[in-house]
């Protein structure tokens, strides 16, 4: 056997001409995608570091002159980050235990159970995919409000139990699960939340690594929603935080504004990078039935 994996191409497919040369432009375009999506990071860590003085020097300068990296020291003191965060992973640990409890038992139920209908509700949240999500913002509000939940964390759970794609997303995954697992559950004597709990959940922690890492990016990002249903400074979470505080911030240095906006893009790339196999396997087997 040999050592190396057979890949796209061959080294007998290399021999040609014209092989080569797709391959070179599609190395080439690779090599552009990558310089595109690196070349914010690194013009937002320059400009973090480079002094105030010449953020508008014309021309512009990619390399800073001098690096003054206690610009992060300055930014992270700026504001309250470590509150800020604080709110972001308690909104991210709500919706992720929202989506475990709620979307997963449901999604296990329209699979392996016997759910009248179940076949046309699957068909109703497919149609709700096709609803712009915008249009959901008044009607959820209105509802959060006549509940008394505003200015709560519960506003952002609640809504986080009724997302549809994760429930699609989590039922084509249990539907990839044979159902004789839980047929010989059940003659054992086992309910169906002992088949959810102690059979079900552990085979699908992928599925739920892919989810809690769409939960996390989700939430990170999301800054509109947390300015309409919390009314409190303190339960802001980052996003919301770095909008109202940074980015509308009048007299505020550009470098810090900058160094500010690196240290918050850092760790959802840290994240991707640790936990990139969960995604790709989790999307795999959520995408595979059999």
């Amino acid at each position: 056997m040999s050592k190396h994996e057979r890949g796209i191409l061959s080294s007998y497919d290399l021999r040609n001409r014209s092989v080569r040369f797709g391959y070179a432009v599609m190395i080439a375009a690779i090599l552009v995608m990558v310089c595109t999506m690196i070349y914010p990071i690194l013009i937002t860590f320059f400009n973090g570091v480079r002094p105030n003085t010449e953020m508008n020097t014309f021309p512009p300068r990619f390399f800073p002159s001098e690096w003054h990296f206690e610009n992060f020291g300055q930014g992270w003191n700026y504001i309250h980050l470590l509150l800020f965060l604080r709110n972001t992973f308690i909104i991210f640990a709500g919706n992720l235990i929202v989506t475990v409890a709620v979307l997963g038992l449901a999604a296990f139920s329209l699979t392996h159970m016997n759910v009248p209908y179940r076949k046309q509700i699957g068909a109703f949240f497919w149609i709700t995919l096709f609803i712009p999500p915008t249009t959901y913002i008044i009607p959820n509000f209105m509802n959060l409000k006549e509940l008394g939940l505003l200015n709560q964390f519960a506003a952002f759970w609640l809504p986080a139990a009724a997302n549809a794609f994760y429930l699609l997303l989590l039922k084509n995954f249990f539907g990839g699960l044979h159902p004789e697992i839980f047929e010989a559950a059940r003659m054992d004597g086992a309910s169906d939340g002992t088949c959810f709990f102690r059979i079900a959940f552990p085979l699908s922690v992928p599925i739920f690594a892919t989810l809690s890492i769409f939960i996390f990016s989700a939430v990170w990002n999301d800054w509109f929603w947390p300015s309409i249903v919390m009314h409190s400074d303190n339960g802001y979470p980052l996003a919301t935080a770095i909008y109202k505080y940074v980015l509308q911030a009048r007299r505020m240095n550009l470098n810090l504004r900058f160094a500010i906006l690196f240290m918050v893009m850092l760790p959802p790339v840290v994240v991707f990078l640790l936990f990139q196999k969960f995604i790709l396997r989790g999307v795999q087997l959520g995408g595979v039935k059999g």
